[in-house]
C-alpha cells in the first residue's frame, strides 16, 4: 500500500518556523510535536530567510519571476517562428521576380 506525501500550505509552514524560533525547544522536538519530517524546519526556516515572500510558491505553481520568464521564453518562440515563416516567404515571392 501506497502512503501519500503530506502537504502543507505557506501559512502553516511559517507558523511552524515561527514557533520554533520562539521556543526553547529544539527543531526535531517540534518537528516531533507537529508530525513533520526530520529537518522541515530548518528547509523551511532556509527558505523563509532566502525569500521571505515568495518562500512556498506551493505545488505546481512557479514564484513570479519564474513565471514572466517562462512567459517570456513562449513569446520570444513565437516570435521567432513568426520571422522564419516572413524570411521564407520573403524567398518564395522574390524567386519569381
Amino acid at each position: 500500500m501506497r502512503s501519500s506525501k503530506k502537504r502543507y500550505d505557506a501559512e502553516f509552514k511559517r507558523g511552524a518556523v515561527r514557533l520554533a524560533d520562539n521556543s526553547e525547544k529544539g527543531d526535531s522536538a517540534i518537528e516531533r510535536e507537529l508530525g513533520l519530517y526530520q529537518g522541515a524546519i530548518r528547509i523551511w526556516r532556509k527558505a523563509l530567510r532566502s525569500d521571505p515572500v515568495d518562500a512556498f510558491p506551493g505545488t505546481g505553481h512557479m514564484k513570479p519571476a519564474e513565471e514572466e520568464m517562462r512567459s517570456l521564453r513562449r513569446e520570444l518562440e513565437e516570435v521567432r517562428q513568426e520571422r522564419d515563416i516572413l524570411k521564407k516567404a520573403m524567398a518564395i515571392f522574390t524567386k519569381d521576380r
